[in-house]
Formats: structure tokens, sequence, C-alpha cells
């Protein structure tokens, strides 16, 4: 047991300073995110919205975070990683605040737009500001990381978040939510000042690729995208059928999101540790994280047991333990070539449009055609994501044996 601990503590050294602060601040940030898995719930049962019209209010809550995205990878080209990291903590903690006095739909559509836009200028500047602090070796951990800090926030974020409702009401989650934002605004600007900060790989391109004629950069974003439609149902169809269909409460849902958090605080690092020593490529990997994503939710519709919902969830976080970090780090090594703040910025678009579509379809389908259809539906396009990626696999390999050639001639 004793080797095993110290096994596990040693995946987590060689990482620098910048890197553990940087997971702090995410730590607390993600912790207070809690409105979010409870979002549809929030609008459905508190709200008395439609699942259409819930469905419209995440597409805008997806247009945020495209646009957000957009905005914040031009801006941390412009005027760096930092002011871009703390204006968007600040304004989305007092954003976050506000939201709860919004009752109606276009109130709701325009105040989700801003939350997330601001919000989501947060994701390219912290994608260039990890790239910087982390030697090349260590990026794929130093990513895995930063997800250990999201994750553990998220365990417990929506276990307390359901105790929350019950005892109080949702409007307690978003004041948890805004303080939260605006407690980690203040670590941030009082522990990472990028005059002091050491930085591991400054990477300087005088005549930059555009992420826009990269190939495997644009299969990539693509399998992305569905990779993200599929995942994101978890997020929001996916507690609407924990409770209509299974009957679960919210402390229960809390606990069952929560134990994704969990098992990806307790594994990934070993697992990402022992992958990257592995023979396999970046676009495999995500290959095999996609096809296990998929696989997730073949199972929901092979019987009516809730004990199924616990599998399918582990076999969602695996797939997504695998298939996160890697692409992550797949496009930090892409953006080498260019702009960062621009590769960035599409990474994180990939995943934003995935929210303006894929939430409203779950939802649409799900209404329109039941959840056992809804989840058909998102297994083809787990597919889909994994013939792409394994596409992409085959592209790489076929650029690197070319490159070696003309380096020969």
């Amino acid at each position: 047991m004793k080797t095993l601990f110290h096994n596990y503590i040693n995946t987590f050294k060689g990482l620098s300073t910048e890197v553990w602060w940087l997971a702090l601040i995410t730590l607390i940030n993600r912790a207070g995110t809690m409105v979010i898995p409870f979002l549809s719930l929030y609008l459905t049962e508190d709200l008395n919205f439609t699942l259409k019209d819930v469905g419209w209010i995440m597409s805008a809550f997806g247009l945020g975070s495209v646009v957000g995205s957009w905005l914040g990878g031009k801006l941390t080209d412009k005027i760096g990683y930092y002011k871009v990291m703390v204006r968007s903590l600040l304004f989305t903690g007092i954003l976050f605040v506000a939201l709860q006095f919004l009752n109606t739909f276009t109130s709701l559509c325009i105040g989700i737009f801003l939350v997330m836009l601001v919000a989501d200028m947060f994701r390219p500047a912290m994608f260039v500001a990890l790239s910087a602090y982390s030697k090349p070796e260590n990026k794929t951990r130093s990513v895995t990381l930063i997800r250990l800090a999201i994750n553990l926030g998220f365990s417990a974020g929506p276990a307390v978040g359901g105790l929350i409702i019950t005892t109080m009401s949702y409007s307690g989650l978003f004041w948890v939510d805004g303080i939260t934002c605006i407690l980690a605004t203040l670590v941030l600007i009082l522990v990472l000042n990028p005059k002091k900060a050491k930085i591991l790989d400054n990477i300087i391109v005088e005549n930059p690729d555009s992420a826009y004629n990269d190939k495997a950069f644009l299969i990539f974003l693509v399998a992305m995208f569905l990779f993200g439609f599929v995942f994101l149902q978890y997020f929001s169809t996916m507690p609407i059928y924990y409770r209509e269909t299974h009957t679960l409460t919210e402390l229960q849902i809390g606990l069952l999101l929560g134990a994704n958090g969990f098992f990806i605080f307790l594994l990934e690092m070993p697992l990402i540790k022992w992958l990257e020593n592995s023979k396999y490529s970046k676009s495999s990997l995500m290959f095999f994280g996609a096809a296990l994503t998929a696989l997730s939710f073949i199972v929901l519709n092979l019987t009516t047991w809730s004990g199924i919902l616990i599998i399918g969830m582990f076999l969602m976080t695996i797939g997504e333990m695998i298939a996160f970090p890697f692409s992550n780090a797949f496009a930090m090594q892409r953006a080498k070539k260019g702009n960062q703040g621009e590769y960035m910025a599409l990474y994180s678009i990939a995943f934003s449009f995935a929210h303006i579509f894929g939430h409203n379809a779950g939802m649409q389908f799900a209404d329109g055609f039941g959840f056992n259809n809804t989840w058909s539906i998102m297994t083809l396009l787990g597919v889909l994501c994994a013939l792409l990626l394994f596409g992409l696999n085959i592209y790489m390999k076929k650029n690197i044996t070319k490159s070696v050639q003309n380096d020969t001639l």
C-alpha cells in the first residue's frame, strides 16, 4: 500500500510551482460552478420551462462560450494571458450572482450568454499560461493536474450543490458560484504575478502559421466537436433522464455526477503517466477515449436496472480521462506552429459549438424521440468521432513518414 501511494505521488513530480498555483485557482473556481450541472433541472423545476425552452437557453449558453473563447484567444495574443484571466474571473463572479434575478425566457438567454462569454474568455488564456509554465515533456501531465483540480472541485460541487438545494434553494448556488469566482481572482492576483513567474517554454514564432490552414488540426477540431456534443449530454439531458426515468433525487444525482470527479481525481494522473510511457500516439489514445464514451451510451439501453447508470458513468469517465488530456496536449503541441491564442481559442470553440448544439439537440431528441432513441443517436455520433480520430492517426503517421523521407533526401 505504501509503495502504491509512493508511486501515485511520484506521478506529480517535476511540475512547476506556477502550474500548481494555476491548479489551485482552477480548484477554487470549479468548486463553485455547481450551478452548471443543475441548470437544466433549475430551469424545468424551479422556473417551469419546457424542455424545448431549456434547449434554446442552453444554446445561448453555448453561443456565449463560442464568442468568449474566440475573444479570449484574440485578447490573449494582444494583451497577454494574465490580464485576460483576472478580468474574466472577476466579472464572471459578478454575473453569476446577478443571474439568479432573471426569470423570463429572453432575459435568461441574454444573461446566460453574457455569463458564458465572460467566463470562457478564461480558457484560452489559461491554456497559454499553462503552456508557458510547463516544460515541453510535462505538458500532458500539467494539463492532467488542471483537470484533477477541475474534477476535485466538480466532485465536491454537485454533492454540496444537491445538499444546498435540498436544505435551502437554487438561489444559494448562484451566490456560491459568484463568491468562489471572486476568491479565485484574489488568489490569482496574489500568487501568479507574471513578472515574477518562471517561464519554462517561451514560444516565439516570427511567421506564425494560421490554424485554419492546418489540416490535421481541422480534422481534430471536428472530432472534438463531436466528442463534446456527446459528452455534454451527461450534464444536461442525462440529469433529467436520471430524474424522470430512474426517479433519482437531486442529492443522488449530485453524488452520481460527483463520482465522475472522484474517479478522475483518484485514477487520471497514474493512468496518464502510464499511457505517456506507452507506444501509443496521442491520436490513437483519443480514439480509444472516444470509443469508451460511445460505449457508455450503449449500455444505458440494455436494461432498466438503475445500477447501469453507475456503469455508464464509469465508462464515460475512463473515456474522458483519456480523451481530454491528450486532446489538450495535442492542441498545445500544434499551437507551437502559430499564434498560441488562436490555436487554443479554436480548441475551446470546438467545445463551445458542442454546447450550442449538444444541449439543445439532446433536449429536442429526448422530447421528440424519447431517451432510449436519444442514447442510440449519441452512440452513433460517438462512433463517428472515433472514426475521425482513427483517420487523424493515419494522416499523422503518413505525414511523419513523408517528413522523414524528405529529411533523408
